[in-house]
Formats: structure tokens, sequence, C-alpha cells
């Protein structure tokens, strides 16, 4: 995710996060990260390209993963899910992850945004 938000600086970058549901505890299994192009091209909105968008549902279904995260990054910040983040998210069920700056350099925040409000749930990386 990261090398795909550097990439694409000073635009917002965004893309999908693949996964499986863990069975040992609570959380999720990352799988793949699927780059798509933020047709906007803007710093401050993203929207997914939509033939990429649906490749990359499509590689979801065919391989048997689920849609875990859909993540974009805030190059000028803030930490969380902007009023238009919140008004454009489409799927419920799913993580939002933000990548946003701060002093230790890029950053992750993971949030369920629903009925017009987010949440931040926690986002603990393991290596497996």
């Amino acid at each position: 995710m990261l090398s795909h938000i550097l990439q694409n600086l000073p635009e917002e970058a965004c893309g999908l996060v693949t996964g499986s549901l863990l069975t040992t505890r609570p959380g999720w299994r990352s799988l793949a990260v699927l780059p798509i192009t933020n047709m906007l091209h803007s710093p401050v909105r993203y929207e997914l390209e939509p033939h990429e968008h649906l490749a990359a549902l499509e590689r979801i279904e065919t391989q048997g993963w689920e849609l875990a995260a859909i993540f974009h990054s805030h190059p000028t910040g803030p930490d969380h899910p902007s009023a238009t983040d919140i008004a454009e998210s489409y799927y419920p069920e799913t993580i939002y992850l933000i990548w946003s700056t701060s002093i230790e350099g890029w950053v992750s925040k993971a949030f369920l945004i629903r009925d017009a409000t987010y949440l931040e749930t926690e986002l603990r990386l393991v290596e497996s």
C-alpha cells in the first residue's frame, strides 16, 4: 500500500485489500493488496477507477477471497474519514484504511463507516 501511495503523491492513492477471516481470533488475514487508479487524480478526493475496481472485485471472487478493506491516502490530512469519505462510503461492513502523515512518517488507521459517522477500530499488523 505504502509503495502505491508514494508513487501517486501528491494525489490521493486508493485500492482494495483482500483477505480471509481468521478462525483462531477476531480479525482478518490479508492475502493481497490491489492498487487501483484514483480516477479523480486529486490530492483531496479519490474515486476508484471503475474498470479496475470491477476487475479487482472479479479477481477477489475468482480466488475465493473476501474484500477485507478499502484503502486510500490523505496526503495533507486528516488522519480520519473526511465528510466526503463518510458520504461516499458504499461498503458499511468493510474496513476503511486511511493513510496519513505524522511525525513518525506515514501511518494507517482503520475505520468502520456507517450511519453517517465513523468508528476507529483496532489495526494490528502482525507477520505471518
